[in-house]
């Protein structure tokens, strides 16, 4: 019987997806709200997840990022349950790898048919597959299959930095494949006026400089250190070997260059249409991805250089901001950290 976790803070809208879904044969898990979902997500393994957008205290994008990132659970089909139909929700959702979406009100024939096309997707990647790995022991052994590229890349090619250091420089020559282990790396560009723009934050599980590689030139942005971090360092060749003799892992990575041209060009149209405010706003929400790590309420470390480089403005003008979300009780800010109070008034900021 295949096991199916429903998050949604609705008390009947859970109950009437537990009634259809059980008379239908599946197994169901109830949580009413996101940080309860990602608990029973890792308690139970469930075959599928269902899941509410909007929900207090950790929305459906927050759960998707946790439960996306830890192996136990990243491989479990993720469907989310959304009132709303706007397009930047389904590509955020999709970016951050949903694999559909369900509008309410639903039909049961619409429900059903989701949920048998993912379970059984699902089932033919894991019988073509086997069983599925820890993300980056799966990806070493996918790329050579051979334990000296594992011990390489886990015990000789690690690499700590502190924070503020860099792990290269816009115009150095690419030598390896980055893989963040632990901490969160900044990437950003400069101008020749020496001002800096943020254009990522990569956190545990992300990949730094394959667009580089695959393009053979030199880096055209520069990596730093936002906290203490560890990274691992695959040489080229290794990475050449990967994606050259794997057509699954090459896949992985065309994927990964489509999402980038799809955040680009969302970050391109916040830059040249947002306002300051909204564009705060998004940068917040950004930042609240990256920090949501193991269900905790981690507030935001972040300098507001940093943040206002994230935004594409002054200093000044993010202060000001941030002044005024935390007057319309959007955030709260202790010893400069920022927690976020209201995430749907940030997300549904107008423009």
């Amino acid at each position: 019987m295949k096991k199916i976790l429903i998050i949604e803070d609705n008390q009947e809208v859970r109950e009437n997806l537990e009634e259809i879904l059980e008379l239908y044969g599946y197994e169901t898990i109830g949580a009413l709200n996101g940080k309860i979902g990602v608990e029973q997500a890792l308690v139970h393994q469930p075959d599928l997840i269902l899941c509410d957008v909007m929900m207090p205290e950790l929305d459906g994008f927050g759960v998707l990022n946790i439960l996306s990132r830890k192996s136990e659970t990243a491989g479990i089909p993720f469907i989310f349950l959304t009132a709303k139909s706007e397009k930047e929700d389904f590509r955020r959702g999709m970016n951050l790898g949903a694999d559909d979406y369900i509008t309410k009100p639903f039909y049961k024939d619409e429900l059903l048919q989701v949920v048998e096309t993912r379970l059984a997707k699902a089932e033919r990647l894991r019988e073509a597959k086997g069983e599925s790995e820890e993300p980056f022991s799966s990806f070493i052994n996918e790329a050579r299959g051979y334990r000296e590229l594992q011990k390489l890349s886990e015990d000789h090619q690690r690499k700590s930095f502190t924070k503020k250091e860099h792990l290269f420089r816009e115009g150095d020559f690419p030598h390896y494949l980055y893989y963040v282990q632990t901490g969160k790396v900044k990437i950003y560009k400069t101008n020749d006026f020496g001002k800096e723009l943020i254009i990522n934050i990569c956190q545990q599980g992300d990949f730094i400089g394959y667009t580089t590689l695959i393009k053979e030139g030199y880096f055209e942005f520069s990596a730093t250190a936002l906290e203490d971090s560890q990274v691992s360092l695959i040489p080229k060749e290794d990475f050449f070997q990967l994606i050259y003799s794997n057509r699954d892992v090459a896949s992985q990575f065309i994927k990964l260059l489509a999402n980038n041209i799809s955040d680009k060009e969302e970050q391109l149209l916040n830059l040249a249409y947002n306002s300051v405010r909204k564009r705060v706003a998004n940068a917040l929400l950004l930042l609240h991805d990256r920090y949501q790590e193991e269900m905790s309420e981690r507030p935001i470390k972040v300098l507001r250089e940093d943040l206002a480089r994230i935004v594409g403005t002054a200093k000044e003008s993010v202060i000001r901001m941030l002044t005024e979300f935390k007057d319309d009780g959007y955030i709260e800010i202790t010893d400069g950290n920022i927690r976020i109070l209201n995430l749907e008034k940030l997300r549904n900021m107008p423009g």
